[in-house]
């Protein structure tokens, strides 16, 4: 029995209105009608097009680079919605921006996940879907419900058909300590023993291998993280890998951030290929060879189509 919005309605801004269309379609209905822009000052405008009384509204919007202008992008709209009545406001945020600001790490810290957490539910969003939180307690910020997808399904079904004929060669790597669990549940997935960087990180964006656990010799490794920023971390690792005898270093993440010297990075590194997901759209320049890109937008629509059903999305975890 559906009790809420009589209809649903996806609307996008300006971070990833391609991942927008593509739900969309999925679903069977256009993407809403409505502009953001900005005035000559920078300031942010939004106008919706059509009307939203009593629908079930769906916000897709990262907070992606350039992050503080698409956050402010999507707060507007949210606030824009609530104020023409819409019967819900979903706020579906397939990168959250400001994740691995989630704890006090030293003296007068800032918890900023915290903060746009709150933002985001101030501006009157009812609820939140996104994929892949950088640190998972980051649900437990929002006061509003939060729907938490999973990359791996999609990912671990990709690596599955490529290695089918030679599964018992790959070897699942976690590129850092605090990416064990990840790891782990990627390496059930596929069959697969668990291997562990562990490393020293001297400062920050420089990483410092120390030690490989696990039997990787005359291995495919593939490296698994939930993002890759200045792909440092995954570099140094593969590299590290590859002198310890591995035979080839593949790697994937949910969230390719790719910022700073990235891409130069992977394109000389020994990574066979990158796999990333398009929660975060590839611009051009970073479009290279050795990154493929898989889509978000089936399970994101069917996560939609249960919000709006009133059904259970935690099957989509299977």
């Amino acid at each position: 029995m559906i009790t809420h919005g009589k209809n649903i309605k996806i609307f996008t801004a300006n971070a990833n209105p391609k991942l927008a269309k593509a739900i969309a379609e999925i679903i069977g209905i256009p993407v809403g009608n409505s502009e953001v822009g900005t005035f000559s000052d920078g300031e942010i405008f939004v106008n919706i097009g059509e009307t939203v009384r009593g629908s079930d509204v769906f916000v897709v919007q990262s907070t992606s680079y350039p992050v503080n202008d698409h956050l402010m992008e999507l707060l507007i709209m949210i606030d824009a919605f609530k104020r023409a009545s819409a019967g819900r406001i979903t706020a579906v945020i397939p990168y959250f921006g400001y994740a691995r600001q989630d704890r006090k790490a030293k003296a007068r810290d800032p918890i900023s996940a915290k903060l746009v957490a709150d933002l985001i539910a101030t501006a009157g969003a009812d609820r939140v879907l996104t994929m892949d939180l950088h640190a998972p307690q980051i649900q437990g910020f929002f006061n509003i419900p939060v729907d938490h997808l999973l990359g791996v399904p999609i990912l671990g079904q990709y690596y599955t058909n490529k290695f089918q004929d030679s599964k018992d060669d790959v070897v699942v790597v976690s590129p850092d300590l605090g990416s064990v669990t990840r790891a782990r549940n990627f390496a059930a997935r596929l069959d697969a023993p668990l291997a562990i960087i562990d490393k020293r990180r001297p400062k920050a964006n420089v990483a410092e291998v120390m030690n490989v656990i696990g039997d990787i010799i005359d291995k495919k490794v593939i490296l698994v993280d939930d993002m890759i920023d200045t792909a440092g971390t995954i570099t140094h690792g593969a590299k590290a890998l590859m002198e310890r005898g591995a035979k080839e270093v593949y790697a994937c993440c949910t969230h390719g951030v790719l910022s700073g010297p990235a891409i130069e990075r992977i394109a000389q590194s020994p990574i066979k290929e990158l796999v990333t997901l398009d929660t975060i759209p590839l611009s051009p320049e970073k479009t290279i060879d050795k990154i493929k890109v898989l889509s978000v937008a089936p399970i994101f629509a069917e996560a939609i189509e249960r919000i709006y059903e009133d059904l259970p999305v935690s099957t989509l975890f299977v």
